[in-house]
């Protein structure tokens, strides 16, 4: 058996049944992605110096939000979307410890690769970094610190998945714009149109942020090779966004009420998450940002697969949960 051949037989499921850490390795079914061809990335580098002194042992991504690692979150917001072939890209030496979490992605029933970013130079350098990674396919990216949650979520990340050409990228009413991208709309517009988008203006023209959250076609591996780098030294994911509007590609969907949208980047924002997170799981009984429930509802991954997943944190109230999925229904 050749090498491509028996790169394949991996990917189908065909491996081990423990990985080397131990945790459990389970069968694919690349089979049940959603179309079209769409690829996703983690963006979880940088040195996380807004949280310091916590970020000084663990990156920012691996910090706990209530009841789960932060990296959890972003990587549920792709799985809900349908995407299964994963990048998560960090610093040299933050990745083993984020490959010693996730794995190889089996047992939550995707395919994760890794790659290193030596040198923190913007969003859009995730592209770059992604090139191979991406190959002919669209891509969603994610940033590791963003959190999402709402009620037609998962239907708006389908429909982003579905958009055969151009952008689109999601924005957030918040008080703060000047902190972020920000878009300007057209005032006269029925639908949501934007005019422009601006990278943390002094003034800004709406508070609509753009958040951490952006599906591009292939163009994006093309746009992102032709810019450069701004007066800070980065690669602008806002200049991306520019180039999509410029070529009237570029699809911003409101998030309106009943959406929530979390950057954790600040101890206060942190704190602040965790507390939303407990909010709603301990009302609902419902866990948010469960790769394994995500996984089990999809179809990826079997009963008895979640259940040996489940039986090792038994006796905490995240095990505990996975098996009483296998009891009831949740509608």
């Amino acid at each position: 058996m050749d090498g491509e051949a028996l790169r394949h037989r991996t990917l189908r499921g065909k491996a081990e049944t423990e990985s080397r850490d131990k945790k459990p390795m389970l069968k694919l079914d690349m089979t049940k992605t959603a179309p079209p061809n769409y690829k996703g990335i983690i963006l979880a580098g940088g040195s996380g110096t807004r949280l310091y002194p916590v970020t000084h042992v663990l990156p920012k991504s691996l910090l706990p939000v209530y009841d789960k690692p932060m990296v959890y979150y972003p990587l549920s917001t792709l799985m809900l979307a349908g995407i299964r072939e994963i990048l998560l890209i960090s610093t040299p030496e933050d990745l083993p410890r984020f490959q010693h979490l996730l794995g190889d992605g089996s047992r939550y029933g995707v395919h994760f690769q890794y790659a290193p970013q030596t040198k923190p130079e913007g969003i859009a350098q995730s592209f770059l970094i992604g090139k191979e990674f991406i190959g002919s396919s669209g891509c969603a990216l994610v940033l590791g610190d963003n959190i999402f949650y709402g009620h037609d979520l998962v239907k708006e990340l389908r429909a982003a998945m579905l958009q055969p050409k151009g952008a689109r990228i999601f924005a957030y009413p918040v008080n703060d714009p000047e902190r972020y991208g920000v878009v300007e709309f057209d005032p006269h517009g029925k639908t949501p149109k934007a005019l422009s988008i601006e990278e943390k203006p002094k003034q800004p023209k709406s508070r609509y942020a753009v958040t951490g959250l952006y599906f591009y076609d292939n163009q994006v591996v093309e746009i992102a090779s032709g810019l450069k780098p701004s007066k800070r030294g980065e690669l602008e994911i806002t200049d991306v966004n520019r180039e999509y509007l410029k070529r009237n590609q570029l699809n911003v969907c409101v998030m309106g009420r009943g959406m929530a949208w979390l950057d954790t980047g600040t101890h206060e924002a942190l704190m602040e998450a965790s507390l939303f997170i407990q909010t709603l799981e301990k009302r609902q009984g419902l866990i948010v940002a469960c790769p394994e429930e995500i996984a089990y509802r999809s179809g990826y991954i079997t009963a008895a697969q979640l259940e040996a997943l489940a039986q090792p944190m038994r006796n905490n109230g995240y095990g505990a949960y996975l098996l009483q999925l296998l009891r009831e229904r949740v509608f």
